[in-house]
Order: C-alpha cells, then structure tokens, then sequence
C-alpha cells in the first residue's frame, strides 16, 4: 500500500505542478509562456478558467490526502 499512495502522490504532484502553471496570471512569469499574457474579454473568467480552478482544487486535496494517507501507514509500518 505504501508503494501504491507513493506513486499516487508523485502523480498528484506533476498534476499540480502543471494545473498551476497552466492558471492565468496577474503579471509576467511562466503562465504567460501558455498563453496566459493575452488579456481576456470584459475582465471575467470563463467557464475554462472556473473548471481549471476547480479541478486544481481537487488534485490539490487528493494529493495532501495522499500525504496524510502515506504519512500514517508510514508511522503504522514501524
């Protein structure tokens, strides 16, 4: 089991890592190299940066749960 949360949590990890790059941001940095710099239309969000937002949430709970979910059968393991 230790092995199987492990490599859930590296998967989480890379899936986080590009879900944030991937979000708009304020000023220069890596989002613009994705099409981030363009300036959006009447100053909302669209419905693909919500569920951008949305599914960033969820990878972000699944991979801190896989790091409690880890940390214990760690600390159960000994």
């Amino acid at each position: 089991m230790i092995v199987g949360f492990s490599i859930a949590l590296i998967v989480f990890s890379a899936l986080l890592l590009l879900l944030v790059l991937m979000h708009k941001g304020k000023g220069g940095g890596l989002s613009d190299m994705f099409g981030g710099g363009m300036q959006s239309s009447v100053g909302g969000s669209s419905v693909a940066e919500r569920n951008l937002d949305r599914i960033t949430v969820v990878i972000g709970l699944l991979w801190f749960a896989s790091i409690v979910v880890l940390g214990l059968l760690m600390k159960l393991d000994r």
